[in-house]
């Protein structure tokens, strides 16, 4: 099964760890939709800088910190993910909860651990 992943606060900085996130989860051969400040592109992956409404993603992953969070949060609940990734410094408890009113699932996890590990 491919696990469409919406990385969201996508940086077109080929240092930052969500570029590194998006070529990954592409290498491995994973839809990947990404957003950020900028309109952009990471190899053959266009970065969006409008909220689209994607159909049939499974995974957000995301590279915003508890602060930035707040204006995309009704916007991740709409695309109805079965999990939303907190990659480290991304905790957000008060996001947590509300995933939960919506039968989302969430995790505190690295997705490049989880992609290097196999457990993505």
């Amino acid at each position: 099964m491919v696990k469409k992943t919406l990385v969201l606060g996508v940086s077109s900085n080929p240092d930052r760890y969500s570029n590194m996130a998006v070529r990954r989860l592409a290498s491995n051969e994973f839809e990947v939709i990404a957003i950020g400040l900028k309109h952009g592109k990471i190899n053959e992956i266009n970065i969006e800088n409008k909220l689209i409404e994607f159909k049939d993603v499974h995974t957000v992953t995301l590279y915003l910190n508890q602060k930035r969070q707040k204006e995309y949060y009704s916007y991740i609940i709409s695309l109805k993910p079965k999990r939303v990734i907190f990659n480290p410094g991304t905790e957000n408890s008060e996001f947590y909860k509300l995933l939960e009113k919506e039968s989302i699932g969430y995790m505190e996890a690295c997705t490049l651990v989880l992609l290097s590990t196999n457990q993505y």
